[in-house]
């Protein structure tokens, strides 16, 4: 079995809710609308059935509910989304196995309650939640409850990169241009949220804390040296806070910490970020998907692709099925 834990999906009564209060979202809804099987399941079906014993785990698409909503209609957007992938696990329960909770993080509150009544009523395996919250660092104490829950529920966070174009490339401009934003931008927001992650503390706090991180942990596993020998150095380089205090505080190297986040095999097919990736984190830590379906053919590139550099590493099939499968099952607690 594979088991693909990052694709994306908008759920009908979600979906009805998103046009209804953000159907002119710009660029990455634009992206989202023009994409049939995020919102139609017999298209979905149809790419599913091109691939042997694969199964999905559900998530919203982009752009989160904090962005396409403001704090008093974000609760209501999860609520729909979480229902209908609810809906479809109970209806479908081969293909799909679980879902991942969608959270409105502008309205922490909410989020808390969601999580609760999603976790415990809806079976959700999970939460999603982005890299920031509509610009919002997810280091502040205001989000330290949502960490502190998943760390009692002992079930995984997904993370998301969220940076849109209007951060610009440089100071002296007011966009990201062609598309910088996500091709560089996203894979930096995902480790910059890793870094505010380790240097919070988090992980002296809660060790067992189960991270997902999208596309194989972003910039982390190339710059392996900078992230090891570079910030066994905190503080060198800085003059105006004393980050070697901060140092001296952690229980472990920041290296040490980085590698307690998972990460997703997301990579659109490149078989040397794979390898950089499962080299840094461990086959333990690295879980099977796709990020399906955002691909020039709507779905099944990605896919392909994935298995395809998966089945080509030099592993052995235990460790194959790790990856495919018994992550998955272990991070989720799957049936």
């Amino acid at each position: 079995m594979k088991i693909d834990i990052y694709n994306h999906i908008l759920p009908a009564p979600y979906f009805e809710k998103m046009l209804e209060v953000a159907g002119d979202h710009r660029d990455l809804g634009k992206r989202v609308r023009s994409v049939p099987m995020l919102a139609d399941l017999d298209e979905r079906f149809r790419v599913m059935d091109m691939f042997d014993d694969y199964a999905q785990i559900l998530s919203v698409a982009a752009p989160p509910p904090e962005v396409l909503a403001g704090p008093e209609v974000a609760p209501e957007l999860a609520q729909r989304a979480n229902d209908g992938m609810a809906e479809l696990c109970q209806k479908y329960p081969e293909r799909f196995p679980g879902f991942t909770a969608t959270l409105a993080m502008n309205n922490v509150p909410a989020a808390l309650e969601e999580a609760h009544r999603a976790i415990d009523d809806l079976g959700a395996r999970g939460i999603e939640f982005y890299t920031n919250a509509k610009g919002k660092p997810l280091d502040l104490p205001e989000f330290e409850p949502i960490f502190d829950l998943m760390a009692a529920y002992d079930l995984p966070i997904w993370v998301h990169p969220a940076r849109p174009a209007q951060f610009p490339d440089y100071q002296t401009e007011q966009k990201s241009l062609y598309e910088i934003w996500w091709t560089f931008g996203w894979p930096y927001e995902t480790s910059a949220f890793m870094a505010r992650m380790v240097f919070s503390g988090l992980f002296d706090r809660h060790p067992d804390l189960k991270i997902i991180t999208h596309h194989m942990g972003g910039m982390v596993p190339f710059f392996e040296g900078r992230v090891g020998p570079g910030w066994d150095q905190l503080g060198s380089r800085t003059s105006d806070e004393d980050y070697g205090a901060l140092l001296e505080k952690l229980e472990r190297r920041p290296l040490d910490y980085f590698r307690l986040f998972y990460a997703d095999t997301a990579l659109f097919g490149s078989t040397a970020g794979t390898l950089c990736g499962l080299a840094f984190f461990g086959v333990d830590n690295v879980v099977f998907a796709s990020d399906a379906p955002f691909d020039p053919e709507q779905g099944p590139m990605y896919i392909r692709q994935t298995i395809d550099v998966i089945e080509r590493l030099e592993i052995s099939p235990t460790e194959r099925r790790q990856i495919f499968q018994g992550n998955a099952e272990r991070l989720m607690k799957l049936a």
